[in-house]
């Protein structure tokens, strides 16, 4: 199991728009579906990767733990459905149906959104403030699939924390580490060549 961490995108980057349709209700959900909210979770994952199958039921956690207070989340697969595919809109819904999520899970077909993002791995969580400025990008916490470092979102939450209360994220942002996004051929960005 090859690992790749994540871009680590500048800290005060905007966030991108996008427009993808969500698996769960097939509506639509852009960046303006989150406006008025303090700050904004996005999350490439997918159902196939060991390092989201890991935390999955830590994010359902977030998801439900932070209901209710200012903070949109919205979860979205880049990966290449014809190589994997688990990680196409079938696979989404199973997996936010099985791990209970209560945020839109979004497929990026085109993978443009990733590369918007600068994604690189799944999971790789980026966290913007009430302006839409890049606050925190980095791991939800130390466990791996083959480490004892129990899954508690503690940098995350710590990050998700700091900002709903005015704040900005303190301390070391370090990588998320997972699976790399599974480009469509002749599709990879630059930055993950």
């Amino acid at each position: 199991m090859a690992a790749t961490e994540s871009t680590m995108l500048g800290l005060g980057t905007p966030a991108p728009a996008f427009s993808l349709p969500d698996v769960a209700n097939g509506g639509t959900v852009t960046l303006e579906s989150f406006a008025g909210r303090r700050a904004l979770l996005v999350m490439f994952i997918c159902p196939h990767c060991p390092y989201v199958k890991h935390v999955q039921r830590e994010l359902a956690r977030i998801g439900s733990d932070y209901a209710g207070k200012s903070l949109g989340i919205v979860a979205i697969s880049s990966n290449d459905a014809a190589q994997y595919p688990d990680d196409g809109p079938d696979g989404l819904r199973r997996q936010a149906e099985e791990c209970g999520f209560t945020f839109p899970y979004c497929y990026d077909e085109s993978q443009t959104v990733a590369k918007d993002y600068q994604a690189a791995c799944t999971p790789d969580f980026f966290l913007f403030d009430g302006e839409r400025k890049l606050v925190y990008r980095g791991q939800l916490d130390g466990a791996r699939p083959k480490n004892d470092v129990p899954v508690t979102g503690g940098d995350l939450r710590a990050a998700l924390d700091a900002v709903l209360a005015g704040g900005v994220p303190a301390g070391e942002q370090k990588p998320s580490i997972g699976c790399n996004i599974k480009w469509k051929a002749g599709n990879e960005p630059e930055y993950a060549l």
